[in-house]
């Protein structure tokens, strides 16, 4: 039997209504601020990515699935989300809006990497991108409306890590600085971190290994090689989330998985925060659309995880319930009145009632038994004996007793004891 590739999962019905409360508040969260919602394309240009990410990153080195089409172009699937929004605002003109542009979108991301809890070679990301404002309100902005996000999904016990890696005119003095402080240590690191220090050092610092993890505390910090107008901003945005009462700490170890960041990066970790537990995070990335070869474009934003959002819901004991359920199950009796339960179906939906049919006709018992399993409230039994005299049998499901009503009547009738059961 075909089974589906490794890494990926099959959304069944059980999980729809947590998946639903999580692009619900998230939506309205960015209702309230002024995000406008964004797709783009599921591939796009390589380049899009490797000029973007860098080179030496995971992502481009390992993760992406590219392939070239029948016309030689190499694309990618999704691998990241915040390259293809900064492409879309370039392309559309969106910098002849009022900015910043405030964008959100939903979305699936490929990478192709071990599969772990709560991440999928296909996973999804619920994400926010401010374009076109430097400011440090707008990153305080976008903070505030993932923490807003988790706080609504029942999530309140996440710790925000901050840092700053200032900006590119700092940026080799701090790498030097790390390859001086690591190249001693060399023997102590494990093979990827060795790696890494010739290719990308701040990828050192981003090591899950506990014994890199630790030297990593003692390196060299980027707070002490930022310059003045980088200082500034990273004091504004600790004084703008102190002002919204957004508790953080500073985490000098944090430097993110992706070359374009500048400024600010910030990460939400659980309490009991593991090696792969980060639920969200982003940064500014003030300089990613010259990379893509358009004009400077100051942007924050940041990307979420939904898996990892589902489960730290469920750690937090957040339980969704199903808005869709079934409110009036109609049995058709016999073959014969298969059409008009139909017909009253129909009717019934065109009012709003969410109703099942059945499809064929059976015994009363066999109907209910499906009535009882699709959790409605009342049903509406139609057979030959109803057909006949004009009328259709209702039952609530409550208890209460059967009663028969005019067919022509039947949907005021069907109306009126749904609102008296609630």
């Amino acid at each position: 039997m075909i089974q589906r590739p490794r890494g990926t999962a099959d959304r069944l019905p059980d999980v729809a209504p947590a998946w639903r409360l999580v692009s619900e508040a998230f939506q309205r969260q960015c209702e309230l601020r002024g995000f406008s919602p964004i797709s783009t394309p599921t591939i796009e240009r390589t380049e899009l990515f490797t000029r973007t990410t860098g080179d030496a990153t995971d992502l481009a080195q390992k993760e992406m699935y590219s392939f070239q089409d029948r016309g030689g172009d190499s694309l990618t699937l999704r691998s990241e989300g915040t390259a293809p929004v900064v492409r879309a605002y370039v392309q559309n003109g969106l910098h002849n809006l009022p900015q910043p542009v405030k964008l959100y979108y939903i979305t699936s991301i490929f990478r192709y990497d071990r599969p772990q809890a709560g991440r999928y070679r296909e996973h999804h990301q619920i994400g926010a991108e401010a374009l076109g404002d430097a400011s440090p309100a707008v990153d305080a902005e976008v903070i505030d409306l993932l923490w807003s996000t988790y706080r609504a999904l029942g999530i309140s016990d996440l710790r925000l890590e901050l840092n700053s890696l200032g900006d590119p005119d700092t940026r080799p003095a701090y790498r030097q600085a790390l390859v001086d402080y690591f190249t001693p240590l060399a023997d102590h690191l494990d093979s990827e971190s060795r790696d890494r220090l010739t290719i990308n050092p701040l990828r050192v610092l981003d090591s899950k290994n506990p014994a890199v993890a630790d030297l990593g505390e003692r390196a060299p910090r980027s707070l002490d090689f930022i310059g003045e107008p980088a200082r500034t901003h990273f004091d504004a945005l600790q004084g703008l989330l102190q002002a919204l009462e957004i508790p953080f700490a500073i985490n000098h170890r944090l430097v993110r998985g992706l070359d374009y960041y500048n400024r600010t990066v910030f990460e939400f970790v659980p309490p009991d925060a593991g090696s792969q537990s980060t639920v969200g995070g982003g940064g500014r990335y003030d300089y990613l659309a010259e990379l893509i070869g358009a004009d400077h474009v100051p942007g924050v934003g940041f990307g979420s995880g939904i898996e990892r959002v589902l489960l730290n819901m469920e750690r937090c004991g957040t339980s969704a319930v199903d808005s869709q359920s079934i409110e009036v199950y109609v049995a058709p009796l016999a073959d014969g009145a298969v059409a008009d339960a139909m017909r009253l179906t129909r009717q019934l939906r065109h009012t709003g009632i969410t109703v099942e049919c059945g499809f064929r006709g059976a015994s009363p018992r066999s109907h209910l038994r499906r009535a009882s399993r699709s959790q409605a409230r009342a049903a509406v039994l139609i057979g030959a004996r109803e057909m006949e005299r004009g009328v259709v049998s209702l039952k609530p499901l409550d208890g209460a007793a059967q009663i028969e009503v005019p067919r022509a009547d039947a949907v005021n009738c069907i109306q009126a004891v749904l609102t008296d059961e609630s």
